[in-house]
């Protein structure tokens, strides 16, 4: 028996969408093509926040009540209007990554399965110098929302003192993210060591709510800022991307003003479409505020000039100049013992 399919026009091009009936949502009743009209609605948003950008494919094939699995190499079935880029990992191993430019290459994704969308923090053209600083702002379970929007609030503060400009959105999850476009001229290991001495600012400002602490068993009931975001092969869901919960959540961006008043279910699958159709994108802006990091820059010299340098990176990357024993400081100290 011939599966289903639905072949959408979209702009010049066709695409053809296999089970559109299949529910993606339990909870909720939506259906793999709900999910491609969805984003189909949000294009523009979208494609601000992923297009352009090679991309890990996080594939939900059995829906969000599944198990996903992330492939990085693009499939053999890729069609022409959607390009690939050979991204080198830290392994030194590497691999064709989508990258996607119009709606048409959005449902294409979508119809492999692809809940939410994964870019990395560059673009296709320059794979080594990250256009964007990502703020991750990661709550340890049971730390309350509004503790994570004080962070939020506390994190525009910082930035502005030094003249950066972040756009915030909600993960979509647990968490706030907050972007800040930068000039492409820093390589990752620049950016992410920025990004640890801007999270250490913000640490200091909130100690009781904030840590930098890789190690989780040392960052007690706070929120933890993912300076490790910035490294080289890290990607996050981007803006407008829906999550692959129950409820069908969107990772949306929001305005500084709104932020004090979100929560996380207030932006879904169901009820985004409306709000864009009504305000557009509420960072159409974001390309035009693009920053330097200098300042930050100035912090890690300060910061290393005290002894106070490197932190751990993440576990698949080899051992990298200057960072500390990784290992758990409780093990760490058995050892010793």
């Amino acid at each position: 028996m011939a599966k289903e399919t639905e072949v959408l026009s979209i702009g010049d091009r066709e695409v053809t969408i296999s089970n559109p009936r299949k529910v993606y949502f339990p909870e909720t009743g939506h259906t793999k093509i709900d999910l491609v009209r969805y984003y189909l609605a949000v294009a523009d948003g979208a494609l601000r926040g992923a297009g352009g950008r090679p991309m890990a494919l996080k594939r939900f094939v059995d829906g969000a009540a599944g198990q996903p699995f992330f492939q990085k190499r693009a499939p053999e079935n890729t069609p022409e209007f959607v390009r690939t880029a050979t991204l080198t990992f830290p392994s030194g191993r590497t691999a064709d990554e989508i990258v996607i430019d119009d709606a048409a290459g959005l449902a294409w994704v979508v119809n492999l399965g692809c809940i939410d969308l994964n870019p990395h923090p560059v673009r296709a053209e320059d794979l080594d110098h990250p256009d964007e600083l990502r703020v991750d702002l990661d709550p340890v379970p049971g730390v309350p929302w509004d503790h994570i929007r004080l962070v939020a609030l506390a994190t525009r503060e910082a930035l502005e003192a030094v003249g950066l400009v972040g756009w915030p959105k909600t993960s979509g999850s647990r968490g706030i993210h907050v972007y800040v476009r930068i000039e492409r001229r820093w390589i990752f290991d620049e950016v992410r060591r920025a990004a640890l001495a801007f999270a250490r600012e913000v640490e200091r400002r909130l100690p009781k709510k904030v840590t930098t602490a890789w190690w989780k068993e040392e960052r007690g009931k706070r929120v933890f800022i993912d300076y490790n975001q910035n490294a080289r092969d890290r990607t996050i869901a981007s803006a407008y991307s829906v999550r692959g919960r129950p409820d069908a959540t969107v990772s949306a961006p929001v305005t500084w003003d709104e932020l004090p008043d979100v929560e996380t279910e207030d932006f879904t699958l169901a009820s985004m479409p409306e709000r864009f159709a009504k305000l557009g994108d509420v960072q159409a802006a974001i390309d035009d505020t693009v920053c330097d990091l200098n300042v930050l820059l100035e912090w890690v010299e300060r910061e290393e000039a005290a002894g106070e340098g490197e932190a751990p990176y993440p576990p698949q990357f080899p051992k990298m100049p200057g960072e500390p024993k990784r290992v758990q400081p409780s093990r760490a100290k058995k050892a010793v013992d």
